[in-house]
Formats: C-alpha cells, sequence, structure tokens
C-alpha cells in the first residue's frame, strides 16, 4: 500500500472512530449474550418487535412509493395547472417531523378530535370511521412524513428522462402506460432504491411516532429497557439487533443497485400536457397530499397554539430553546469541522483505503440515533468508573464525571450527523478542478496557501448548507437528546415527547411549531438550488 494512502487513512481514522467504537460496542453485545437477558427478549419483547418491525417496513416501503412515484412523474414529466407550485411545494413535509405529523394527525382524527365529532354531530355515528391509533394509522403517518425523499431522488430521475423515454418506447410499438412501467420506471430504479432506502432508514431510526401511536419497535424497546427497566444489558443486546436490521437495509440496497451504470442530466424537455379529466386528477392527487402531510397539520398547530399561547408560554420556552440552539449550534459547527477535514483528507490522499475509512466516519446516518446513544454512553460509563476512583483519591468527592454530559449527546449527534454536513461539502468540492490547484501551485502556492486561499473560499456555499442542514437535523432529533441529555437539559423536541406522552397535544404544538418553522430553511435551501 503507498504512503499517501496510509496517511490518508491515518489522519481520517480518528474521525471514523466516533462512529465506529459505538457500533463495534453495541455489536459486541450481540457476540457475548448474557442468557437471562435474551431468555426475558426472546419470551416477552422480540416476537412483537419483530413483528411490528418488518410490517412498518413493508407498509411505509409500499406508502412512500404510492406516494412518491406518481408525485415525481406528475411535476416532472407532465403540464397541469400549478405544476411549478407544487414542484416545490410537495417537499415542504420534510420541515416536519414524524412525531410532530403524528401527534396532529391523532389529535385530528381520534375518536375525540375535530373529525370524528363533526361527524357524529351529522350523522349521530363515527363508529365506522377508521381507528387512527393503529397499525396502519402508524404506516399512513411515517409514508406521508417520509414519501419526500422517494419524490426528491424519483423526480430528479424523471427529469433527466424527460418524455423522451416514453418516445422511444412507442417508437418501439409501446404504449404510454407500458412505456412507463417497462421504461421510465426500470430506468429511474438507482435513484427510487436510493429514496426508498432513506425512507426505511428514517422509519428504523424513528422513536417519536411509533411512542405516541404506543406501537412497540426497536426503539421503544431499547428506550424502555433503559430508562424504565433500567437494564442497559438490555438495551444493548436489542441495539445490536436493530443494527443488523440497519445492515441487511444497506446490502439490499447495494444488491437491488447492481453494478449497471446510470447516466444522465437534467434537460429542458417538452412535457406531457394532461388533458380534460387528467389534469383535474393530478392537481387533486396533489393537492390532497399536500394538504394532508403539511398544510391542515399546519394549521391545527397554530389554532392549538392561539388557545395556549398566554397560558404555556413562559420562561421555560426561553430554556427551551436557547438549549435546543446552543446543541444545534455547537453540533453543527463540530461536525462541519470533522466534514471539512474528511473532504480535505479525501482529496489530498485520494486512494481506496482513504475513500473506504471516510465511508465508515460518514456511516451513522444509517444507524439510529437511539444505538448510537446506547454505543457511546456505555463506553463513557466504562471510562467514568475508572476515571472517579482516580478524582475521590485527589479529593474530589463525585460520582459521575463524563455521564450525563452535554458532551456525550455531542459525540453520539457528531457521529449521526456527518453524513449530512460530509455530503454537501464533497459536491462542492468536486467542482473545484485539478486544473484549478495546478494553476495555483504554479503560481507558488503551499499546500496550507492552497487551502486558505483556493478551497475555502470555494467552498463556503458547502460549508454554510452543511452548517444549516446539521443545525435543523439536531434541533428535530429526539432519541439521542432524551436519552443523552444531562439532568434538567429540556429541550424544545423533550418537550414535545413529554407533552405528546401525556396525550396534551395543545401543549406539545408550541414547541412543534417552532421546530417546524426552523426545519423549512434547508427546505428552502433545496427549493432555491433545484432551480439553479
Amino acid at each position: 500500500m503507498r504512503l499517501s494512502s496510509l496517511r490518508g487513512m491515518g489522519y481520517a481514522a480518528p474521525i471514523a472512530l466516533l462512529t465506529i467504537i459505538p457500533l463495534l460496542v453495541v455489536l459486541a453485545s450481540f457476540l457475548h449474550p448474557q442468557p437471562e437477558v435474551w431468555a426475558h427478549l426472546s419470551e416477552y419483547v422480540l416476537p412483537d418487535v419483530i413483528k411490528n418491525t418488518l410490517i412498518l417496513i413493508v407498509g411505509v416501503g409500499l406508502g412512500v412509493l404510492l406516494l412518491g412515484v406518481p408525485l415525481a412523474w406528475l411535476t416532472a414529466v407532465c403540464e397541469f395547472p400549478g405544476r411549478r407550485f407544487f414542484s416545490w411545494a410537495l417537499m415542504l413535509p420534510l420541515a416536519m417531523p414524524a412525531y410532530v405529523l403524528a401527534f396532529v394527525q391523532v389529535g385530528l382524527l381520534d375518536f375525540t378530535g375535530p373529525v370524528q365529532t363533526l361527524i357524529r354531530e351529522l350523522t349521530g355515528d363515527s363508529s365506522w370511521f377508521p381507528r387512527i391509533r393503529s397499525t396502519g394509522g402508524v404506516i399512513m403517518v411515517l409514508s406521508l412524513a417520509f414519501y419526500p425523499y422517494v419524490y426528491l431522488l424519483a423526480r430528479n430521475a424523471f427529469l433527466t428522462q424527460g418524455k423522451r423515454a416514453l418516445e422511444a418506447a412507442q417508437m418501439l410499438g409501446l404504449s404510454r402506460a407500458q412505456g412507463f412501467w417497462l421504461v421510465a420506471l426500470p430506468m429511474a430504479r438507482p435513484w427510487l432504491i436510493g429514496g426508498l432506502t432513506l425512507a426505511l432508514m428514517e422509519t428504523l431510526a424513528d422513536f417519536g411516532t411509533v411512542s405516541i401511536f404506543n406501537f412497540d419497535t426497536f426503539t421503544t424497546a431499547i428506550y424502555k429497557s433503559w430508562f424504565a427497566l433500567f437494564n442497559l444489558p438490555a438495551a444493548s443486546q436489542l441495539a445490536s439487533i436493530l443494527v443488523l436490521f440497519v445492515l441487511v437495509l444497506v446490502a439490499l440496497e447495494y444488491w437491488a443497485r447492481g453494478a449497471r451504470l446510470y447516466h444522465g442530466r437534467i434537460v429542458a424537455a417538452e412535457r406531457i400536457h394532461l388533458q380534460g379529466t387528467y389534469r383535474w386528477l393530478a392537481i387533486a392527487l396533489c393537492s390532497t397530499v399536500l394538504l394532508i402531510a403539511f398544510i391542515i397539520p399546519l394549521i391545527q398547530l397554530l389554532l392549538w397554539v392561539a388557545t395556549i399561547w398566554q397560558d404555556d408560554f413562559d420562561a421555560r420556552y426561553i430554556g427551551f430553546t436557547l438549549r435546543s440552539m446552543l446543541i444545534s449550534l455547537f453540533a453543527a459547527l463540530i461536525v462541519a469541522v470533522f466534514a471539512l477535514l474528511l473532504v480535505f483528507i479525501q482529496r489530498r490522499f485520494a486512494s481506496t483505503g482513504t475513500r473506504w475509512v471516510v465511508r465508515l466516519a460518514t456511516l451513522g446516518y444509517a444507524v439510529p440515533g437511539s444505538v448510537l446513544a446506547v454505543g457511546v454512553f456505555l463506553p463513557i460509563a466504562w471510562l467514568d468508573n475508572l476515571l472517579i476512583p482516580i478524582a475521590n483519591s485527589l479529593g474530589f468527592a463525585t460520582f459521575q464525571i463524563l455521564k450525563g454530559s452535554v458532551a456525550v449527546m455531542l459525540l453520539a449527534l457528531a457521529a449521526r450527523f456527518m453524513a449530512v454536513a460530509f455530503q454537501p461539502m464533497e459536491s462542492a468540492m468536486q467542482r473545484i478542478s485539478r486544473n484549478q490547484e495546478d494553476a495555483a501551485r504554479s503560481l507558488g502556492l503551499s499546500q496550507r496557501q492552497l487551502l486558505w486561499r483556493l478551497h475555502l473560499p470555494l467552498l463556503r456555499g458547502g460549508v454554510l448548507t452543511a452548517v444549516l442542514m446539521c443545525f435543523v437535523d439536531v434541533m428535530k432529533e429526539m432519541p439521542i437528546t432524551l436519552m443523552t441529555r444531562p439532568f434538567g437539559w429540556d429541550t424544545l423536541a423533550v418537550r414535545v415527547f413529554e407533552m405528546t406522552s401525556e396525550g396534551m397535544w395543545a401543549n406539545a404544538a408550541l414547541p412543534s411549531l417552532m421546530i417546524v418553522i426552523t426545519g423549512l430553511i434547508p427546505v428552502v435551501l433545496l427549493v432555491l438550488k433545484s432551480e439553479d
């Protein structure tokens, strides 16, 4: 192996350890099972948890495809009134965390909600109305929350095709419908698989939504084992199984993508002009999804906030907001610095080994937050047990040093969101050509001067996007904050969890609205970027 490759791997390895250590700790517990813990899990926990998780994966997978693909096709290839508006508006549900959408839908559609109340007033009976607190309800909410991942990527794929794919199929004697199923859809397969994988990973990582529905999955079981039963080994064993689920999902994604290459670029192609009933059906579908997934929940949040604003808003919210913003800002800056270093290392020491180490460093986004929380906490607790006797011998009476500190939370958040910051910076770096670097070197710039006078100025856009996206993601993040926060260190997301766990939907609306407004920032960035 070349010396430069070894140096690149060596420089990237300390950052990659942020992700590798928690994963190895969790997987190690799977390799060293405790019989009494496994006996309890296999009898009382695993059957329901595995069944529910598989149901969610299949149900949400179908749901996001059924929503995301038709909407992407309509806004990318067809022309109908309002298409320009819907093309970006259908991304707005990304700004609303799934757990916020969940409690709003429960508040609206439950037996005591306004919808069923109105039905009873009009007809005298609402028993026929489907129950929102059901498996179908969880699948519906998660599908509405995560379909934008499929929509965004599938739309990009269909934009590269335009209607040329259909015209080519029609020249071969296929109808327009056959052309869609046999040509356009298979050509979009890598994008569809990418969007589907993202949606399913978010489903496996979700904690807030399934908690609101009392729908037991691995994330809720990990939380209950740790904080309700105070059984950290059981939480670790469950986390190790969840990691295996994620690894299987990643492996299936690689297998499904295969070795085929798909090329294309977005071109201004003529669209299919929908006529008559079809144009109204297109408008109805786009409007219905947008209303249910974003506009109605947002209006309901505003109405709830209007009713509790004067009674509920007090000095505590200043603390919730400040702590949310502080932890989001520090985490975003830490992650941005690490991601920037990874981008430079990958560029300076380009080799297969370096790319693999960088890939490992960004793997945390595929790992649920509850798993990372367990994986970070266990070695920190072990280190604490070593340090506490030393501190006591020096006269410092303490029972914990690192446990329950903000540093633990920041480490877990950095591991979780490294990929979020790395990807925009890597994209910005790819726009800097080798010729530009060679020209700068020919003018006498050293490697350090190259970094300050060429790379950093041209990477400003990517760095800003990375910081903003990490800031908003940390603001919305719930499981890591909930499981690793110091005592009394409540944030807006924690406040939402506390209120929703007691069924106080209106009181959860205020912190939720603040999170949603913050979440609009990256969506606006995505919209502006898509219009470039």
